[in-house]
């Protein structure tokens, strides 16, 4: 079976966030692509969080029910309920729906974009929020795949 891996054009594997992608620039999320999921898969669910922020972990992005045949996240992903090509926004921990940048308070912060290949679709609404996504892929997830990214602002 292939490896499930996560990429992006914007940034390696624990390197920097390119500033575009975080609050200090656009705010709009950066390219993803994937390969290796298990061909049992029914469909993909994402989340990025941030582990490091002061009191809980953040919560950046929910993205689920994406198509199991989706292979890839276009830059700068809308923040409307329902992605082109398939997929439900759900509520970051800014209040809001899609994508929310790196903005960390001081330091260096590290995200986690988490992808799940999971075995039924989840039909949650749309403005779910991570706790709810994360209940419902109880026991449904096969495989997953992660990218880590790093930010500091005012470098």
């Amino acid at each position: 079976m292939a490896e499930f891996v996560l990429r992006s054009s914007a940034f390696q594997e624990g390197a920097a966030i390119p500033r575009k992608h975080t609050c200090d620039g656009e705010d709009v999320s950066p390219e993803l692509s994937w390969s290796g999921q298990p061909s049992q898969t029914a469909s993909l669910a994402l989340i990025v969080e941030d582990p490091d922020a002061p009191r809980k972990t953040w919560v950046h992005w929910v993205l689920f029910d994406m198509p199991a045949a989706r292979s890839s996240l276009p830059d700068s992903v809308s923040d409307r309920p329902a992605v082109d090509g398939g997929g439900t926004q759900g509520k970051n921990d800014f209040g809001n729906l899609g994508y929310g940048g790196p903005c960390p308070p001081s330091g260096t912060h590290r995200y986690f974009f988490k992808l799940y290949a999971l075995n039924k679709k989840l039909g949650l609404p749309s403005g779910s929020s991570r706790h709810d996504v994360d209940k419902a892929m109880e026991g449904h997830v096969l495989a997953e795949a992660q990218l880590l990214g790093r930010y500091s602002r005012g470098r």
